[in-house]
């Protein structure tokens, strides 16, 4: 039960730091806006050291590394896609891709599944699919480019997951420290390389910030899921992240949700039911 609260925790928390990350970067380069949230995450990993404590031995540097590498590319196709539009089809069309690949993972590292769990997972991942179905007829259709976009964001997404997983159990904040302070880096050595192309727009600070933070409590959330519980059934749970996306905006950005979508979010709601069973 405790495992499926963070996973809840962490897809909230992605799914507000999607959406605010995907408008701040309507207003400048999406790495404008990365490089406000990158630093700003790091930020709150290491106010919580002192708090989680961290460990820093080679796995965590290896597995936080790893993570990093993969978040920064995350941070930039996730946003650039969700900036492209519309948020409500690209966000879950990520979330897919990102929940399958932890799933098969944790399959494959020989998690046992209970009864519940073995129908609330499948359920699970219908929901994705379903709150990822196609546009009604009144509502934007996105390009072939975002898409694609959406699909490697969702592989970046996941195996930013996967390696945190992979890092030690009692490395508190550690690997989500080594991770964060990687992506920052990477974050700004492509802004210096790329400095003539970012454009003179500034980023939503204030937005771009508040994303970073969001992002950071998500990741923290779901590393203490994952290693309270299951990965395939946490990984599945934080995926859920658009559902948060597609309601904020609809009430912002007034986008249409189709009734696929309204579906998925009612099947997800049974499968979470069902996997607190397990």
């Amino acid at each position: 039960m405790i495992a499926l609260l963070l996973a809840l925790g962490s897809s909230l928390a992605y799914g507000c730091a999607d959406f605010l990350g995907g408008l701040g970067s309507r207003k400048a380069h999406v790495l404008r806006t990365v490089m406000v949230a990158a630093p700003a995450s790091l930020a709150v990993e290491l106010l919580l050291w002192p708090f989680l404590g961290a460990s820093f031995d080679t796995r965590t540097l290896a597995w936080g590394a790893a993570s990093g590498l993969a978040s920064a590319i995350a941070f930039a196709l996730l946003y650039k896609t969700l900036a492209m539009g519309p948020m409500n089809v690209l966000s879950p069309v990520t979330a897919v891709v990102s929940a399958v690949l932890p799933v098969g993972v944790g399959l494959a590292q020989g998690e046992d599944l209970g009864l519940a769990a073995s129908v609330g997972l499948p359920l699970a991942l219908a929901s994705v699919v379903l709150v990822s179905a196609g546009p009604g007829g009144g509502s934007a259709r996105p390009a072939r480019p975002a898409l694609l976009l959406a699909f490697g964001a969702g592989a970046a997404i996941a195996l930013q997951l996967i390696f945190l997983d992979q890092a030690p159990s009692g490395s508190g904040v550690g690997p989500l420290i080594v991770g964060r302070a990687v992506s920052s880096a990477v974050t700004l050595a492509a802004a210096a390389v790329m400095r003539r192309r970012l454009g003179s727009e500034k980023p939503a600070y204030v937005m771009s910030a508040a994303a970073g933070v969001l992002d950071s409590v998500a990741n923290l959330l779901f590393l203490l899921g994952a290693r309270s519980g299951d990965l395939a059934v946490v990984a599945v749970i934080t995926a859920l992240y658009p559902a948060a996306t597609v309601l904020l905006a609809r009430r912002v950005l007034a986008e249409r949700i189709h009734r696929s979508q309204l579906i998925g979010l009612g099947t997800a709601a049974v499968a979470v039911s069902l996997l607190a069973l397990s």
